[in-house]
């Protein structure tokens, strides 16, 4: 893992600054450093003021190779790079606010995702679950997950050996007619490489667990893979410590299959599930995307250059071109423009921003150009703080596995005994050779515990159920989100593109006295054609579907905010709200009612007037989608209460929550205030679904216990979510919630399975009927037994494919 910082023991804050490397938003802000630093020599983790390279902002330690002095003070640089940069142009970086600079990133911690409260520095294995650790904090590099790369290695070059290995142990004696000569060792040597290459982390694991006393399921493989490793080595070995009873087609039975095919499963099975627990970076990855990597920043002697954004500090004056990404968050000095805050805000409309107002880091300027004065950089940043809430609530997630963990761990123990008691209670209380009967029974119970279906339970009904939810339009991201979607009783919906469609959409036309419909949209679709605004997209839209012939206007002006100016065949044309109107000197009460009527409803009203006099009005408006009335009724109908929360005006939002029969309503709701109603609830003993399409909806998305995102919404969103709805039908999700019933009882089926199976078994294997029956179970028809439960498990679940989620629509 490449980091900005690399840390070392003992010196959590000193290394290298490398800006190529940099796995986060650069968060460092570069203010002149205190000349009375750290001496020579002194570390920078026991100085008490770190130097602050005051071109990228780092934190740096003491290099007389990389130092300046400069009219009375040292400046300290973490590069040869900003050191030259400095030296060519102090000033540059000198003549700032004395703002304090933001805390600059600490080193990679690694955590475990089923146990957020186990975190190091280093990379390795959770001590409780044994589950890799990942990074808190996912590079923006798109890097193969080592573990990953290391388990798929192993699984291909094995494949072929268990492969081989399963064939010959299972048609070798007919292959020969009888036995194949030297067919133990053939298989000893085919799976050697399979179990003590490809399985050896299983038993680090393994070893592991029971050096922590946590046992888990890698105790139960390690121990399954090795008893049945180790029976077949003996029994290859000396053949003569065996009854002749245990002898098949020759010789004695090995179980070398047995032990690679676990091995290759477990390998496959780790294999599925890492590149499914890779995707939970994707949310964070999407949002450092967004970021610009470069921003154009204005020296002090008026000229521009194009510098690295982490090297953009508080108080820099930064010009945003047209169709520029803001670089940071700030202030506009100079310049008007419409800026598109939609990836952020989740505001369908651009925002027009003037002298005075904010803007923020990675929105989009569309139009003008633009004059900003940084105030946020790095983690301060609205983008930033967005990705660390994504971060939290993904971290914050309870696993599904917890439970099956604990239940994991009990099992592990008993069988572990009970093999114990087999080996000792036939060694010292049975017939002779009774120490072989003991070890050959307790390997057999061993084999026939081995976590096989255990192991399947879960994943086989997630494959079939997630399969089958692909085809009506669902996407589950883990079995985590299937548990928790049937026991979901509150759902929070944002408005723009999840109810509604998310674009301007043309609403009506109202025209004054003494003038007709279609004459007061010719004449604003005419002038508005040298518009780049949305809203006149819609009018221009709408006048072309009816087949309007349009003029070509003489002149065009925008008054950014409030409208648009133009002459139409040497007649004034203007179009926009009332202050233009005013300005106009054009009495625009007449038209008022409506005007207030449509606003009532959620409509953007525009007054047309020609030559000073009133023509009429045109709304355009966010539709709703046709499905989402009979969606919200089918969710009420399954017993959840709706709750919208959108950053829409609170007139809007109230609007179009009164026309969907929405009670409880949130507008003008910021990022962390939906993440905050989330926690609300979650504390009122809820269990929240939130279901969203924008990039402000993605905190919110991560901390519910279910988020949901509409597949017609941001990827940032999609990737936030736990479920997406592939067309962004709200209907879907009551189909998901009956498909979770259905798939969670479907688990519980597998694991009964998997119990009953060992609960027989097991006592069978020990050799509980030797007594009646004078018979034991042999460790092959361990394997087998262990193999049928495993069929009745795969078999179980692919039910799901047919029967999961119907037709029905309600849970």
């Amino acid at each position: 893992m490449k980091h900005a910082l690399h840390t070392h023991p003992g010196h959590q804050h000193g290394g290298h600054c490398h800006h190529s490397h940099s796995n986060h938003l650069h968060i460092g802000a570069g203010t002149a450093v205190d000349p009375e630093g750290p001496s020579d020599g002194q570390t920078l983790a026991s100085a008490e003021k770190p130097y602050t390279d005051p071109v990228c902002g780092m934190k740096v330690a003491d290099r007389s190779d990389r130092r300046i002095e400069h009219e009375g003070s040292v400046y300290h640089f973490c590069s040869m790079k900003c050191m030259d940069k400095f030296r060519a142009d102090p000033a540059a970086y000198l003549q700032r606010d004395e703002i304090p600079p933001a805390e600059a990133p600490a080193g990679t911690i690694f955590t475990c995702p089923m146990h957020p409260e186990i975190q190091q520095p280093t990379p390795g294995n959770c001590p409780k679950c044994g589950m890799a650790l990942e990074p808190m904090m996912p590079s923006l590099e798109d890097e193969d997950n080592p573990e990953l790369a290391d388990f798929r290695r192993r699984f291909r070059w094995t494949l072929p050996l268990t492969i081989a290995v399963t064939l010959l142990a299972m048609a070798g004696h007919r292959i020969s007619g009888g036995g194949l000569a030297y067919q133990s060792w053939i298989e000893l040597v085919l799976s050697t490489p399979v179990v003590l290459w490809a399985g050896w982390p299983f038993f680090l694991r393994g070893a592991q667990s029971i050096r922590n006393r946590s046992p888990n399921m890698w105790t139960l493989i390690s121990l399954g893979v090795g008893a049945a490793y180790g029976y077949s080595v003996v029994a290859t070995l000396a053949p003569g410590l065996f009854p002749a009873t245990f002898a098949e087609h020759g010789r004695i039975g090995v179980y070398y299959e047995a032990a690679a095919v676990i091995v290759s499963l477990t390998l496959l099975g780790q294999i599925l599930e890492l590149r499914a627990r890779s995707q939970t970076s994707a949310a964070i990855k999407s949002l450092l995307g967004l970021a610009p990597k470069t921003a154009r920043r204005i020296r002090a002697d008026g000229t521009e250059e194009d510098i690295e954004l982490s090297h953009v500090h508080i108080g820099d004056l930064l010009r945003v071109r047209p169709g520029e990404k803001v670089p940071v968050d700030g202030t506009v000095l100079e310049g008007e423009s419409a800026v598109d805050e939609a990836m952020l805000t989740g505001e369908p409309l651009p925002v027009t921003k003037r002298p005075g107002d904010k803007v923020i880091g990675a929105t989009i300027n569309a139009s003008g150009s633009l004059v900003i004065r940084s105030e946020r950089v790095g983690s301060q940043t609205m983008l930033s703080q967005i990705v660390q809430m994504v971060a939290q609530a993904q971290r914050s997630r309870a696993p599904m596995q917890r439970l099956a963990d604990v239940v994991a761990g009990y099992f592990v123990v008993v069988v572990v005994v009970i093999a114990l008691l087999t080996l000792f209670g036939w060694g010292l209380f049975g017939p002779e050779p009774s120490w072989v009967y003991g070890f050959v029974n307790a390997v057999a119970v061993l084999i026939i515990a081995c976590p096989c279906a255990l192991g399947l339970a879960t994943p086989m009904s997630i494959m079939a159920a997630t399969g089958r939810a692909a085809t009506q339009g669902v996407l589950f991201r883990d079995a985590a989100a299937i548990e928790a979607m049937r026991k979901v009783d509150t759902i929070i919906v944002d408005k723009t593109g999840t109810l509604t469609e998310g674009r301007p959409a043309f609403d009506r036309v109202i025209a004054a006295s003494g003038f007709q419909e279609e004459d007061v949209l010719r004449i604003a679709a005419s002038i508005d054609q040298g518009s780049e605004h949305p809203l006149a997209h819609a009018i221009v839209a709408e006048a072309r579907r009816r087949n309007l012939a349009l003029d070509k206007p003489e002149t065009f002006e925008s008054s950014s905010g409030i409208g648009v100016r133009g002459k139409l065949n040497g007649q004034q044309v203007a179009l926009g709200n009332t202050a233009l109107m005013d300005i106009e000197k054009v009495d625009w009460r007449p038209l008022q009612p409506a005007a207030e009527d449509l606003r009532q409803v959620g409509a953007s009203v525009m007054y047309l007037a020609l030559q000073g006099k009133l023509v009429g009005l045109i709304a355009v408006s966010d539709p709703v989608k046709q499905t989402t009335p009979e969606a919200l009724a089918t969710l009420r109908d399954a017993g959840m209460t709706v709750v919208m929360a959108t950053g829409d005006g609170v007139t809007t939002a109230q609007a179009v929550a009164a026309k969907l029969g929405i009670a409880q309503v949130y507008g003008e709701v910021k990022p962390q205030d939906k993440l905050a109603l989330v926690e609300r609830l979650q504390q009122q003993g809820r269990v929240v679904a939130m279901a969203g399409d924008g990039i402000n909806d993605a905190p919110a998305l991560a901390k519910a216990n279910v988020g949901i995102a509409m597949g017609t919404g941001t990827d940032v969103a999609i990737n936030s979510a736990h479920v997406t709805l592939i067309k962004g039908d709200l209907r879907a999700i009551a189909r998901s919630r009956l498909l979770s019933l259905e798939t969670v009882r479907n688990m519980r089926q597998n694991l009964g399975f998997a119990f009953v199976y060992n609960a027989l078994g097991i006592p069978l294997a020990a050799g509980v009927l030797y007594p009646f029956t004078g018979q034991l179970l042999s460790p092959m028809i361990a394997a087998l037994a262990m193999s049928l439960s495993s069929v009745s498990v795969i078999g179980n679940a692919l039910r799901l494919r047919g029967t999961a989620g119907g037709t029905k629509e309600t849970g």
